[in-house]
């Protein structure tokens, strides 16, 4: 059976897209941020999954006002870099995997969650800048990608535990699939940032660590943090940390899976990058 092997959470701010794409990640700005990344980048080519299941939030690209799903699954073959005003990042298309998606939609819906079938869709930086991090910039990623867009720009969104149990269902669907895959998931966006009104500007590391600690020891009362608690801490974009929730929802020791703690391979923070707080964590089940 296919299985998920191990999960991975990364902020996505567009201005490190735009630093690799202009050649500026070696500039002392940036080269502190990229450094967090050198690690990640020797794991991901000895740990190279068959397919990401790659959480992130759609910035009114491929969604706008006029319809926002909550939770919406690609199950295209690929997909193409959207354009967000000043042209497509140059980096490759990226390869969908539309048997898997088009099962784990089954098996999630047959749970209980509504999702959005997306058959045709462009993705944008929420998704490109963490395949960027992790891989560099190839000619082509080397593996094929699930985009799984959540709504965390409209009220309402979805509450920590909403997304914590969706994990679990999409681990469950991922265990069901009658192929041997080895298969990652990815949670992406934040941490703590606040892009507009008095408080913009706003960095927490306190909060933002204090997160990585629960995310990792106590993932089940992470979950239950509202909403408040985010824009007070984190700042009106820091609600972006829910989609982590997917990813560490969807891991073996959480949801009576029986599995054991994962282990903690890589963990990383650093501010500023633009005026985003930047975290990252590598956890892998055990076998």
């Amino acid at each position: 059976m296919a299985r998920i092997t191990a999960s991975v959470y990364t902020s996505h701010v567009p201005a490190i897209g735009a630093a690799m794409d202009l050649g500026k990640d070696k500039e002392p700005y940036w080269q502190k941020v990229f450094a967090g990344y050198d690690f990640s980048r020797q794991w991901i080519k000895e740990n190279k999954p068959d397919v990401v299941f790659l959480v992130f939030n759609d910035h009114a690209t491929a969604f706008s006002l006029e319809m926002i799903p909550t939770f919406a699954i690609g199950t295209a073959a690929e997909y193409a870099v959207a354009d967000e005003g000043w042209g497509p990042r140059p980096v490759p298309r990226v390869e969908g995997a539309p048997e898997l998606a088009s099962h784990i939609a089954h098996s999630v819906i047959q749970q209980d969650f509504d999702l959005t079938i997306v058959n045709k869709m462009d993705v944008d930086h929420g998704l490109t800048v963490p395949l960027s991090l992790m891989c560099g910039q190839p000619k082509e990623w080397p593996f094929k990608v699930i985009p799984f867009a959540v709504n965390v720009v409209q009220y309402p969104v979805p509450s920590g535990m909403r997304c914590f149990k969706l994990g679990q269902a999409i681990r469950k669907a991922v265990e069901s699939f009658d192929e041997d895959l080895n298969v990652q998931i990815w949670g992406t966006g934040g941490m703590s940032h606040q892009l507009q009104g008095p408080r913009a500007g706003l960095i927490n590391r306190e909060w933002d660590n204090k997160f990585l600690d629960r995310l990792i020891e106590d993932p089940e009362a992470l979950a239950k943090v509202s909403h408040i608690e985010y824009v007070n801490e984190a700042g009106s974009e820091g609600i972006e940390l829910v989609m982590w929730l997917i990813a560490r929802g969807a891991m073996a020791d959480v949801g009576g899976a029986g599995g054991r703690k994962p282990l903690v391979k890589h963990r990383f923070y650093h501010v500023p990058a633009s005026n985003t707080a930047v975290g990252h964590l590598i956890l892998e089940n055990q076998q």
